[in-house]
């Protein structure tokens, strides 16, 4: 019989004198690194057992990994301001290739369907990426840093993303997944909003705009709203779009009630950020992205009524003073007056531009414009010369050659996913989940002229997803009709 007494346990460690010098050592370092590195690394130590869990995570189950990028690319920016040091930008980069790692890794064991990735989307995200990479032997590049920074929301991300949502996250009910944490981040981010407008900014939130960025949020003692973002401006195209697209939703959500009201109160407090932001270029989002889907319901009666829409929203502020004591109202009003002083400075921007890029056919190099120019090469004349808007910064960075391929490739991919919408699909539920989805993606589009917000986060991931899903258009309707085909004969039975 076992004598209980001579029994070994686990905590028998404890009596042992290794133990203690074990832990003793250990908390020695921990100690030490806390002293030299301060808060960051108290937190870091804190967040490794959280990291290598997440990491664990990623190679059993990649998809996890997907969802962990869509919400670190909402709040990535916002955390920064709260803790300095830590690259969460590039955190993104490093989860894309723990994912692709994770996939070759489980390609050995599982079959990994990597031939979803065949197409002409992918091919087009290959061919721009491939035009970065020659972008790094421009002799008029001043800096290879600023390309590695700058390329990866230009091209890279792109690259990334797309293939992933083929060969990894290519259902229905994925899609539906991103929708819900669109929205509720989208909502956190207008509720924010919202706080910062009637209640001021943290002391943090202050921090920023006092190094340097009240001269563009404080106008006239009112803070244009930026939220968690990493401005007004992408505040404001980004609610603009998350209002587009789950409007757009909830009018075509027929099965769930529930859902139907939340995509409403998403769409709604989407559109109020819009405004409490201040961005007069976000307003192009809605017009065009509500005019777009006007078209795609081929239906006159909709049309005339999106017609009429439009005619008073442009009578409303081009044409009538009604609301001007409002504040944002009468920045909104500024965005239809071409003798506005903000636009013709921009204007005489583009002809400096015009005037120096006439030589220079590939540009002035990826970086040397906007933030990273300002970061990196101060003193060049991109770097001092604003661009304000997402296709004049590829114009000035990548020449006239670079805009013309960027611009066939969102037209291309905006052309052919409206095709597929009015003349493939037959799905009515379908046909409105895409139609979301372009009319948000023509709405990016068209913000982006006046301001960089194509590519930025959050906005470029989630227009770089919303392609793909456009692409997979057809085999979601195919997906449904094989599953309800199978389902039939046991309701026959029945």
């Amino acid at each position: 019989m076992e004598n209980v007494f001579e029994k070994k346990y686990g905590s028998d460690i404890l009596k042992k004198p290794q133990f203690f010098f074990g832990v003793l050592l250990i908390m020695t370092i921990l100690g030490y690194l806390v002293a030299k590195g301060g808060m960051i690394s108290g937190i870091g130590i804190l967040a490794m057992p959280i990291l290598v869990s997440y990491i664990y995570l990623i190679f059993a189950i990649p998809k996890v990994g997907i969802i962990g990028i869509y919400i670190l690319n909402f709040l990535a920016i916002g955390i920064v301001r709260y803790v300095k040091g830590v690259p969460l930008g590039l955190s993104i980069d490093g989860q894309f290739l723990l994912i692709y790692l994770a996939l070759f890794f489980k390609s050995f064991f599982y079959k990994i369907p990597w031939k979803n990735g065949k197409n002409d989307l992918v091919l087009l995200a290959a061919i721009w990426y491939g035009y970065a990479l020659v972008q790094l032997v421009n002799p008029e590049a001043a800096s290879r840093v600023a390309w590695f920074y700058a390329m990866r929301s230009v091209s890279l991300y792109m690259l990334f993303t797309v293939p992933l949502i083929f060969i990894l996250y290519n259902k229905k009910k994925d899609l539906e997944l991103l929708f819900k944490i669109w929205a509720i981040l989208s909502i956190l981010g207008t509720l924010k909003g919202i706080m910062q407008k009637n209640f001021g900014v943290d002391p943090f939130e202050q921090a920023w705009l006092d190094a340097g960025n009240a001269s563009t949020h404080v106008l006239f003692g009112k803070l244009r709203v930026f939220s968690f973002y990493s401005d007004a401006g992408q505040f404001g195209a980004a609610q603009g779009h998350a209002g587009v697209v789950f409007l757009i939703l909830a009018l075509n959500q027929k099965r769930s009630r529930r859902l139907k009201i939340f995509y409403i109160v998403a769409g709604v407090l989407g559109l109020y950020g819009l405004m409490i932001s201040g961005t007069r270029g976000a307003i192009a989002v809605p017009i065009m992205g509500f005019g777009l889907y006007t078209v795609l319901k081929k239906q006159v009666k909709i049309i005339v009524m999106g017609a009429i829409l439009g005619i008073s929203v442009l009578v409303f502020f081009k044409y009538t003073t009604i609301a001007q004591g409002n504040p944002t109202v009468r920045r909104m009003r500024t965005a239809f007056d071409p003798n506005n002083a903000s636009l013709q400075v921009r204007l005489e921007n583009q002809r400096k531009l015009k005037g120096y890029l006439a030589s220079r056919p590939l540009g002035g190099g990826i970086g040397s414009a906007g933030n990273w120019g300002l970061r990196f090469t101060p003193h060049t004349f991109l770097a001092r010369t604003p661009t304000d808007s997402w296709y004049v910064m590829i114009w000035a960075e990548q020449g006239v050659v670079g805009l013309t391929l960027h611009l066939f490739i969102l037209f291309y991919i905006l052309s052919k996913s409206v095709y597929i919408i009015m003349f493939r699909l037959k799905d009515e539920e379908i046909i409105g989940i895409m139609s979301a989805l372009v009319a948000g993606l023509f709405g990016i589009m068209a913000a982006s002229y006046g301001n960089g917000v194509l590519g930025q986060m959050p906005t470029g991931l989630l227009i770089y997803s919303s392609m793909a899903y456009l692409f997979l258009a057809k085999k979601f309707e195919d997906d449904k009709l094989a599953l309800e085909s199978k389902e039939l004969p046991q309701i026959e039975n029945k």
